[in-house]
């Protein structure tokens, strides 16, 4: 009894001095499954750039945490970060139809769907010019709950770059 107490006290310091490190686990297929770390960024976000960013505390998060797109977390609202790529900046053109372009091209991998994974209605974001302070996520992942459907977000809540550890593919 005492050695399964140890190990419970040496994993709990294990896992704290992990998290502390800036190291997360993935465990959504919008990106590999895995050990992940967030790396301080230095510099502001550009396009292409893979980020930890912790979602707005808004209604149209709510209802993603009621319908289970979102894991717990210590980001604002009780949610996890989430793993995304930089689209689009301030000031470019985001279009959403059956797919996205963001300043007239197309982006790959952004088919819009109608309804999420359990046949429920699932509306996309009307698209538009992003505003400042803000950022323009996606996955390629089809499934994936990115800013085709929440739109842009505060770059408030940008926590750093995302870079994989330990990962496998599902």
């Amino acid at each position: 009894m005492l050695f399964l107490a140890g190990a419970a006290v040496v994993m709990s310091a294990l896992a704290a001095t992990a998290f502390a490190g800036g190291y997360r686990l993935n465990l959504t297929p919008s990106e590999p499954l895995g050990l992940w770390r967030i790396d301080e960024l230095q510099r502001p976000a550009s396009v292409g750039d893979l980020v930890f960013l912790c979602p707005p505390a808004t209604a149209v998060f709510e209802e993603a945490w009621r319908r289970g797109y979102l894991r717990r977390g210590l980001c604002p609202g009780g949610v996890a970060p989430l793993i995304k790529t930089v689209a689009a900046l301030p000031g470019q053109l985001v279009d959403i139809t059956d797919h996205v372009l963001i300043d007239g091209r197309p982006v790959p991998a952004s088919s819009v769907w109608r309804t999420d994974g359990e046949g429920r209605a699932i509306h996309p974001h009307p698209g538009g010019v992003v505003p400042p302070h803000h950022l323009f996520l996606h996955s390629p992942f089809a499934s994936s709950y990115d800013s085709r459907y929440f739109g842009p977000v505060p770059d408030s809540g940008l926590l750093g770059l995302a870079r994989q550890v330990l990962t496998i593919d599902p």
